[in-house]
């Protein structure tokens, strides 16, 4: 158990390397990950999903409930700001229509579970990443499908009820399972040291979607072009940037500033690729553009904290 609780922490730490190496061997050898389609794909994700219940306690609702401004100044950023920036992007870069939609559906995802990583990483409010993450995920199937018919509406025939329940399938439900196994069996020994695997069981989860949608569209995404991973840029990018204005806005300390940024520019993506696969089964590049998302947030994210514990480092030395 000591060997796993080692190997998950350090995948925890290289999350954007080792997804970015799986995304690299699907390309070349596709029949390693042809497995993570359909069925299998929607069961990946509710594990991961179901590994971030299980780090949910009590006291982080408590939490909650104790900062209801905090909260409301992030997940109104998160859900304005990333959908706001896609559709934007969409219209000024004239992207073709299936790229916009997934660019779209990303922007309209709840936070992903990796950006509680990198909060920590970059001495943000972890605390209050990680209720940030669960409340933008609980109310997501409201959100997902109503912010994707308001903006995409118009551009593709959008199944809100079909979606409502997929996103409260991979993600609310396999959520509360996980807070409730962790709430009757978490205080057990042997349960409490499994759950220590659980950060590196949802690197693993995620790289099998990535490696999944490349292995399949691998082809697809070189064609795409340079557009689509200059949007993903873009929006990704704009996202940490505003999400930090929001901080400065709301007058926050600056660690709560760094966990706004990362909170906002970090989306669900493999929840945005499962729901592109299922959803938009007829238009692939919708697919790709958030399998991009999903390796580059990963990157970017291990980016900025880097650039956030330079700045530190580069303050204490001005002090000196």
């Amino acid at each position: 158990m000591k060997v796993l609780q080692c190997i998950s922490s350090w995948l925890a730490k290289e999350t954007p390397w080792f997804v970015t190496s799986v995304a690299v061997v699907a390309f070349f050898l596709p029949g390693m990950f042809g497995w993570v389609r359909g069925t299998a794909q929607t069961a990946v994700l509710g594990f991961i999903m179901f590994a971030m219940g299980m780090t949910l306690t009590a006291e982080d609702f408590r939490i909650l409930a104790a900062r209801p401004f905090d909260i409301a100044v992030g997940s109104a950023a998160q859900f304005v700001l990333m959908p706001l920036i896609a559709f934007s992007l969409s219209h000024l870069m004239g992207l073709p229509r299936e790229v916009a939609v997934g660019l779209i559906l990303v922007g309209s995802c709840p936070g992903g579970v990796s950006s509680n990583i990198m909060t920590f990483l970059c001495k943000g409010d972890v605390a209050f990443s990680v209720g940030l993450t669960s409340v933008s995920t609980l109310f997501a199937p409201l959100t997902t499908p109503l912010l994707m018919m308001w903006l995409a509406g118009e551009m593709v025939e959008i199944d809100a009820v079909g979606m409502f329940k997929s996103v409260l399938l991979v993600t609310l439900t396999p959520v509360a399972l996980g807070f409730f196994f962790n709430r009757f069996f978490g205080g057990r020994p042997a349960c409490r040291e499994a759950m220590k695997t659980m950060p590196g069981l949802a690197v693993l989860g995620l790289a099998c979607i990535v490696g999944g949608v490349v292995s399949a569209q691998g082809q697809a995404i070189v064609s795409s072009g340079v557009a689509i991973f200059i949007a993903v840029f873009l929006h990704n990018s704009l996202g940490y940037a505003l999400g930090y204005a929001a901080g400065v806005l709301a007058r926050f300390g600056l660690p709560k500033r760094r966990t706004v940024s990362i909170e906002v520019g970090m989306q669900n993506a493999g929840l945005a690729t499962v729901l592109a696969t299922r959803h938009f089964p007829t238009a692939p590049e919708t697919a790709v553009a958030a399998a991009v998302s999903c390796v580059w947030h990963s990157i970017s994210g291990a980016l900025m904290a880097g650039v956030f514990n330079a700045l530190d480092k580069y303050g204490k030395k001005g002090e000196n």
